[in-house]
């Protein structure tokens, strides 16, 4: 006999071909505000109020409750941006092949919208508590670290009890439990030109200088105590023939630790406030962008919720941490369970070869509307 969820999986399918066929790279305003429009009245059907968080130049935010909500204690978050240039879903459009569904952002995270939506669908058509019990915020700039989104994601984390983010699962199947910090800073030198050949001496390269930097910061990488430093794009000099004026660097950090950020970022100023070069001088700018995501008492005992409920729908719940970062990382920095990973399962995200596992959507669905409804009947 088949289930709601198993009747709806063509027409979830239908969706999700639809939002992956519309590019919704972070900086393409019109194509994730079709996306939003489309997901805002998916859920005004169910009987959610949806209001807009207007944006100038990223897409718009929604934050999503059901009319009759009071106090809802589950959040769960999911972003509608993806990292690929305008052009791309002509290029390469919603396809299926062997059990795999292709696209720009098919796993992250345009699947993720579809469990969330479905699953707030089956609660509503088995008539089974919950939805009335979660406030769902989709944001259009997570994969540019969340400027636009952080404080509307951190004002409406006040106050609940359980996050549940919409990342898709790991290849095998596990959900995240714990994420590294992340950030970014960029150095930019300022020398003196000169010509190469006629009179080098005169000149003070940005580039040479950039360089000595590059190799200091890399060895600040500590791969046991979870911290990392990448420079990961350089730019720098005008022409082969003339000492480099200028350069500029854009660093990758990461740290496992809150307390790290400090000493990461102080570090690293202190390196770019002493020349190698004489004559160059440093500006830093940036930092700990993310607070790393801890796996903690809360989240522990969220997870073996999921994992209860994995039991009695016949699914092994397996849990990992990943360097990645996602906006996972805000609400467990408020003291808020968090479990990240929510979405269903495939691999490959931000590659031509991004892959959904198909059969994983009904099942993740199936699992999410298990758990908001465990939240809620607990509650009670």
């Amino acid at each position: 006999m088949k289930t709601y969820l198993n009747e709806k999986e063509d027409e979830m399918l239908s969706l999700l071909e639809k939002l992956v066929n519309i590019d919704s790279g972070s900086t393409d305003k019109e194509g994730i505000d079709k996306v939003s429009n489309i997901l805002q009245k998916e859920y005004e059907k169910l009987g959610f109020i949806v209001e807009t968080d207007y944006q100038d130049i990223q897409g718009n935010h929604l934050v999503i409750r059901h009319k009759n909500a009071k106090n809802p204690e589950i959040m769960s978050v999911a972003h509608m941006d993806t990292v690929f240039a305008k052009g791309t879903a002509l290029e390469r459009p919603f396809t299926i092949r062997e059990g795999r569904a292709y696209g720009p952002g098919v796993i992250d995270m345009q699947a993720s919208h579809v469990v969330l939506l479905y699953a707030l669908k089956s609660l509503q058509k088995t008539e089974r508590a919950g939805l009335e019990n979660i406030l769902i915020i989709l944001t259009s700039d997570e994969e540019i670290g969340s400027p636009t989104s952080k404080d509307l994601i951190e004002k409406h984390t006040a106050g609940k009890k359980y996050a549940l983010i919409m990342e898709p699962a790991r290849q095998d199947g596990s959900l995240v439990t714990a994420r590294r910090g992340a950030g970014e800073i960029m150095l930019q030198v300022t020398g003196k030109a000169a010509h190469s050949g006629i009179e080098p001496q005169a000149g003070c390269s940005a580039i040479e200088e950039l360089a000595q930097k590059i190799i200091k910061l890399h060895k600040l990488t500590d791969y046991e105590k979870g911290i990392g430093v990448n420079v990961g794009v350089i730019k720098g000099g005008n022409t082969v023939n003339t000492i480099a004026p200028s350069a500029v660097a854009y660093v990758d950090l990461r740290i496992s630790k809150m307390e790290q950020a400090e000493w990461l970022e102080n570090t690293i100023r202190e390196i770019c406030a002493v020349p190698d070069v004489k004559g160059t001088t440093i500006k830093v700018t940036g930092g700990i962008e993310r607070p790393p995501m801890v796996k903690n008492e809360q989240t522990i005992e969220l997870l073996n919720l999921i994992i209860s409920v994995g039991n009695e729908l016949g699914i092994e719940i397996k849990d990992m941490a990943t360097g990645g970062g996602s906006d996972a990382s805000f609400t467990s920095a408020m003291g808020v369970a968090t479990i990240d990973g929510l979405g269903p399962i495939g691999g490959n995200a931000h590659r031509e070869d991004e892959y959904l596992e198909v059969d994983s959507l009904v099942e993740r669905t199936n699992l999410l509307a298990h758990v908001i409804h465990r939240l809620t009947i607990e509650k009670e």
